[in-house]
């Protein structure tokens, strides 16, 4: 027979297969729950009583009831992370739920989860054509949403931390810059491209994809003593994680003023000319959008375009290595810029600054 106790005391009794078990109310997100606990004798139930109870009392339940991995992670981002972050931040955050984490663990209880199903979605990704970076950033995301959940009390631990990401080493992650006679390749194969100055001002002035794609020219001056551009914004992933939209500043949320040799003066003054050409031809079909660098209609060019169309063309006919990022073209100009005897700290600070 159950021992007498107070309310929310919980109760204590004999099963009659034999051992003992607990009950005490919690409160989950589902409402209020009976949660029964079993022992082979009264202390070792009670003291799983007296911790539940203690969790309860302090906040931690400790029951996700059915909520599920996909749902939680809507929650995170969208009541934890939304305001807290940059919005480049949250909008990784969030391509990153809605492209892998969800399709793979969504479905899951979020108490279900255990640390053998995170490791074995890391594998599985590391096998695919993704980038190791790609897959480090799925396990910053899930290691930050977890973590909140056992601070809100859903889950006792975090099932991933301690999991570590798999140890390899993907196409390209080495940083390989072009040598002068593949710079030169590259850039020949370039020419009479649309897009061709946008490639002389990556390898000449090391800007980001990101940056060159959100450059306007009311930042570009041809016509100071020292023709500069200032590099203000660059583009980001748009709300969710869907699209890509101009984001409101750089990587560190400060501009920075680089100049302009005479090759990337030349090579703008004529894209300049062939842009206002084709505004004139399509009339009332071109979006201004002050955009250096835009699609064929002036809109924002979407770096997937870039990358698959006219670099990899680009990279196919000028023969250079076949592994060659986007990115390399940046860390070219720094090598370029030091092989002339350009001191690092005014490359770094000039051109390759982190902001």
């Amino acid at each position: 027979m159950a021992k007498k106790r107070g309310n929310n005391e919980g109760t204590i009794y004999r099963r009659k297969q034999g051992g003992w078990a607990a009950q005490c109310t919690v409160w989950t997100l589902e409402g209020r729950k009976r949660r029964t606990f079993y022992g082979k004798t009264r202390a070792e139930v009670s003291e799983k009583l007296t911790k539940a109870m203690a969790n309860r009392d302090g906040g931690l339940v400790y029951d996700a009831g059915k909520l599920t991995v996909g749902e939680y992670l809507q929650r995170w981002i969208a009541d934890s992370v939304k305001g807290t972050v940059k919005e480049s931040t949250f909008a990784n955050y969030a391509y990153v739920i809605r492209k892998h984490i969800s399709p793979a663990l969504g479905q899951m209880k979020l108490k279900s989860l255990t640390p053998a199903h995170v490791r074995g979605f890391y594998n599985a990704k590391a096998e695919t054509i993704l980038a190791p970076a790609t897959v480090r950033k799925m396990h910053v995301v899930m290691h930050k949403a977890l973590s909140q959940a056992v601070s809100d009390g859903l889950v006792v631990r975090n099932v991933a931390h301690g999991v570590k990401t798999p140890r390899v080493k993907g196409p390209g992650e080495e940083i390989k810059p072009l040598t002068r006679e593949e710079c030169a390749a590259f850039l020949s194969a370039s020419k009479g491209e649309s897009l061709g100055a946008l490639y002389v001002i990556a390898l000449h002035c090391g800007l980001r994809e990101g940056e060159l794609l959100a450059l306007r020219w009311s930042d570009v001056d041809l016509d100071l003593v020292k023709p500069a551009l200032q590099v203000r914004r660059t583009v980001t992933r748009g709300e969710n994680g869907r699209g890509f939209v101009v984001g409101s500043s750089t990587k560190s949320g400060k501009g920075r003023r680089v100049s302009l040799n005479r090759k990337a003066v030349a090579a703008l003054r004529a894209h300049r000319k062939r842009q206002l050409e084709t505004r004139m031809h399509l009339a009332g079909l071109w979006t201004d959008q002050d955009l250096v660098f835009p699609n064929e209609t002036g809109s924002l060019l979407n770096p997937s375009n870039l990358r698959n169309r006219s670099f990899r063309r680009i990279k196919e006919r000028s023969g250079v290595r076949e592994d060659l990022r986007f990115h390399d073209l940046r860390h070219t100009c720094a090598t370029l810029l030091l092989g002339a005897g350009v001191p690092a700290k005014v490359t770094s600070d000039s051109r390759l600054r982190e902001g």
